[in-house]
């Protein structure tokens, strides 16, 4: 992952994992909704680790009933 891009990614990962805990899931349980999904994964997405492919942030945001525009909004 390219240094310039770590900033929007960490934004992404901190706003999916606000919206999970909103919702109540764990890791696994959102993992759980699509099996193309694992938990270490969604960790990964979470800590702005992982370089992810746009449709697996879509099936992210389709599992926890999120607009993609507001993964790239970190609300603290």
């Amino acid at each position: 992952m390219q240094g310039n891009f770590i900033e929007i990614y960490k934004r992404v990962g901190n706003s999916i994992r606000n919206k999970r805990k909103e919702k109540g899931l764990t890791q696994q349980q959102l993992a759980d909704k699509d099996s193309k999904l694992d938990r270490a994964k969604i960790s990964d997405i979470e800590n702005g680790k992982e370089d992810f492919h746009f449709f697996t942030l879509l099936k992210i945001c389709e599992a926890l009933d999120m607009d993609i525009k507001d993964v790239f909004i970190d609300k603290k």
